[in-house]
């Protein structure tokens, strides 16, 4: 059996949290989900930082956009820019449709970018369909589950 696809998700609405977390849990590729409340902690679990020593390498992030102290585009930025992570795909799952935060999404090479639906049911549909695509069509890259700083 393959070792689990480590993801991170990245939201602050607990709710939004822990519909994803049902969802993926449901998922038929194994997988872990770790779960930061912003992007200040995201850049901290990537890195390694105090508090986040022993974080696994997520093989794929899922990240919001609208979130306190450090948005979804800056976090993209900050992730991009680190030859050490920039590797890892990250999907935005946001409730944002602006064309503005798509457009900027993908200048800062997010390699997706999915709208989060307001209704259950088609909330699920989304996960699964990320899901689908990302643990089951696609090939992830191989990434070092522990970087140099380890």
């Amino acid at each position: 059996m393959s070792e689990p696809i480590e993801i991170l998700l990245v939201e602050d609405n607990p709710g939004d949290a822990r519909l994803t977390e049902v969802a993926l849990s449901e998922s038929v590729a194994p997988n872990r989900l770790s779960i930061v409340a912003d992007g200040e902690r995201a850049v901290a679990f990537l890195r390694r930082e105090p508090g986040y020593e022993d974080a696994p390498r997520p093989d794929l992030i899922l990240l919001d956009l609208n979130m306190p102290r450090m948005n979804g585009h800056e976090v993209l930025a900050e992730v991009k820019s680190d030859p050490d992570l920039r590797a890892i795909p990250i999907v935005v799952l946001t409730t944002s449709t602006s064309d503005r935060d798509i457009s900027e999404s993908y200048r800062l090479q997010a390699n997706s970018f999915i709208n989060k639906p307001v209704d259950l049911s088609a909330f699920f549909d989304v996960v699964r369909a990320i899901e689908d695509y990302w643990l089951g069509a696609s090939h992830l890259p191989v990434v070092p589950k522990r970087g140099p700083s380890s």
